[in-house]
């Protein structure tokens, strides 16, 4: 066999191991994917995240591994907590979902997961940026919308406590009056913007989950807020306070329907509150 032929033929031969290896790979690849699923179904994270990365290692183009890896990681953050340990997982987490983003953009539950880790880290404005990425690829995302309500309140609430902390009183929910009009001009600088785009978000949510319950909560503790915010007006103000008795009743009455329809026995398929199917 002259030379040429001789390379030729070592050439095809050298890409048949390749090809054959390469399939190996994959395999162990699939095996530890499925190894990583029944690890993370059995609540054994660490094992799960091993198997996932060695998913990734064998086959980086494998789909799901990456996500898979993401969302067991994330489940070894702690919430509330910033030690260093946790902010390095939540990184970890957040890099590799992002990974994923960036050869799909429109991965939604990517941009979830991602929300919510910075949700769990106390990263506020993220999360509500990233919940309204998602919003922008499913403006129908209840969950979404209703999310970026409970920011919003949750740091109107808190300028709104702390304005009224430092001069020695206590949040009554109705307008808060007797604060002055110093202290509530104080909380209406800080809180007009964050109670308006919360009752747009968690108008939203309902508009697009009729009986989310959740929502209505949020929206009376959120028009308790625009009580503050309108205090240069009484009569909107009292308006306010009674809109929010309004959203605590039928977030009652919401909960009430929700129950007897998850009670309502054998046969039927229900919603549970994040909107899934049981």
């Amino acid at each position: 066999m002259n030379r040429p032929v001789r390379r030729m033929a070592l050439a095809v031969a050298l890409g048949g191991l390749m090809i054959a290896l390469g399939g190996c790979d994959r395999l162990r690849a699939r095996d530890q994917l499925n190894k990583g699923v029944e690890a993370y179904k059995a609540g054994h994270y660490d094992e799960a995240i091993d198997h996932f990365q060695q998913a990734t290692q064998f086959d980086p183009t494998l789909p799901m591994a990456k996500t898979y890896l993401a969302t067991a990681l994330s489940m070894n953050i702690v919430p509330g907590v910033t030690s260093k340990e946790n902010l390095k997982a939540a990184d970890q987490a957040i890099s590799i979902f992002q990974d994923v983003l960036a050869k799909d953009p429109s991965d939604v539950n990517s941009l979830k997961n991602v929300a919510s880790i910075y949700f769990n880290i106390n990263d506020l404005d993220k999360a509500k940026e990233w919940q309204k990425k998602v919003l922008a690829i499913d403006p129908k995302d209840a969950e979404a919308a209703y999310t970026v309500g409970v920011i919003d309140y949750t740091v109107a609430y808190k300028n709104a406590k702390d304005a009224l902390g430092g001069a020695g009183l206590n949040d009554d929910g109705e307008g808060n009056v007797k604060a002055g009009k110093k202290i509530l001009q104080e909380i209406k600088d800080k809180n007009q913007a964050l109670v308006d785009e919360a009752i747009q978000y968690l108008s939203q949510a309902i508009a697009n989950r009729a009986n989310y319950d959740d929502a209505m909560v949020y929206l009376n503790l959120v028009y308790r807020r625009k009580a503050d915010v309108d205090y240069t007006d009484p009569a909107t103000a009292k308006a306010d306070v009674a809109s929010a008795k309004d959203w605590a009743s039928k977030a009652m009455g919401a909960r009430k329907a929700n129950e007897e329809k998850q009670n309502a026995g054998p046969g039927g398929i229900v919603m549970d509150s994040s909107g899934n199917m049981k």
